[in-house]
């Protein structure tokens, strides 16, 4: 189990705390650590660990962006896939999921839902469908962008060639989201079976940010066999490739998975994830995943106090969502549909946020709209 200690409190002496303290504090001002402080970090830290980390990550966040939380509309048009993740619920082997693919007008009839709910940024996400070529995608990007004048729209829709990606850039597209789920070679290839190459996978990260999308990238926690080391790999990488957007989630098993029946992460181990991650990136914007709610139905709001900015909101059609189980037990309704957007309001207003419905870029971004 990764940070083995972070749901307990006092176990480290009045020296080892004072030893981590330390290190956040020298992250948070940016200096380099030394990757075996940085794991003794993932090692040791507890609950008082935790704390003072969410303290400085909340001073950062304010720091950039005061206390607003960008609001965003999903749509999740598509649930076929061609890979096999091991850990997903709609992987092209498991035979029992009910496909579904939404058409042009069906995707810019949602749009149209979601702009007059106030939405300016729209989220596509799908499996890697191969009927969403290149011609399919850039068509429906361009239909979006020619009837929303002042919108933001980003793909999620995983790995595609250097010149697919270009495309889609050219067409209009502003933001892409690819979680790279772990840099950990070893890891990688437990939770991806071949074909699918951890090469690849950075590869098309670096792709993206090459073409200049606002690139998105993000990890499970608490994966089946992770380890503090291989997470350690993915706060060097992101240090390293400095995200505009990084997804952080608990690993929430699907028993029609070959990982069926590992354990859940916990809200402790994000809300430490998403903390130290906006250390490593002070002006990322850092969603509060729907999969939180899954497993505590205050994590979206815990983890906005651990320095999240983002909520995605869904807005795919009623009939199709249960459809879209990339883990059991998904939320999207009530507070987790685009509908629903009042109710959230009214629960980040309790914790002192604000909503902000408008595009929401990256601070530091130029806006071109």
């Amino acid at each position: 189990m990764i940070l083995k200690n972070i749901d307990k409190v006092d176990v480290n002496d009045q020296n080892v705390h004072t030893q981590l303290k330390k290190i956040i504090k020298d992250l948070a001002d940016g200096k380099e650590i030394e990757k075996e402080k940085l794991l003794f970090l993932l090692k040791t830290s507890s609950v008082n660990e935790l704390v003072y980390l969410e303290e400085l990550a909340n001073e950062i966040r304010e720091k950039y962006y005061q206390k607003k939380v960008y609001m965003r509309c999903l749509i999740e048009f598509t649930n076929y896939c061609s890979k096999n993740c091991n850990y997903c619920g709609i992987r092209n082997k498991n035979l029992e999921v009910s496909r579904y693919r939404y058409s042009k007008e069906e995707i810019i009839e949602c749009c149209k839902e979601g702009y007059e709910l106030g939405f300016r940024t729209f989220v596509l996400q799908g499996g890697e469908d191969p009927y969403f070529n290149d011609d399919r995608l850039v068509d429906i990007i361009k239909g979006i962008k020619e009837e929303f004048h002042d919108v933001a729209l980003t793909l999620s829709v995983g790995e595609r060639s250097k010149e697919s990606y270009k495309n889609l850039y050219d067409a209009g597209c502003d933001r892409f989201l690819l979680r790279h789920e772990t840099a950990s070679k070893r890891l990688y290839e437990h939770l991806h079976p071949k074909p699918m190459s951890f090469e690849n996978r950075m590869e098309c990260l670096r792709n993206l940010k090459e073409w200049g999308f606002q690139t998105g990238c993000g990890f499970m926690v608490n994966s089946p066999s992770q380890t503090d080391e291989d997470l350690l790999e993915d706060f060097i990488f992101i240090q390293n490739f400095q995200p505009e957007m990084c997804g952080i989630g608990p690993y929430v098993c699907h028993s029609k998975t070959p990982f069926k029946g590992n354990e859940n992460g916990t809200i402790n181990q994000v809300r430490f994830c998403v903390a130290l991650v906006r250390l490593l990136v002070p002006n990322a914007l850092l969603p509060a995943t729907t999969a939180l709610a899954t497993i505590d139905n205050s994590g979206r709001e815990i983890v906005l106090k651990s320095g999240a900015n983002v909520i995605m909101l869904n807005l795919s059609p009623k009939d199709t969502r249960k459809d879209y189980e990339i883990y059991e037990g998904k939320v999207s309704f009530g507070d987790e549909e685009a509908h629903g957007k009042y109710l959230v309001e009214s629960k980040i207003n309790e914790i002192g946020f604000e909503m902000d419905m408008e595009i929401g870029n990256v601070k530091g971004w130029n806006d071109v709209y």
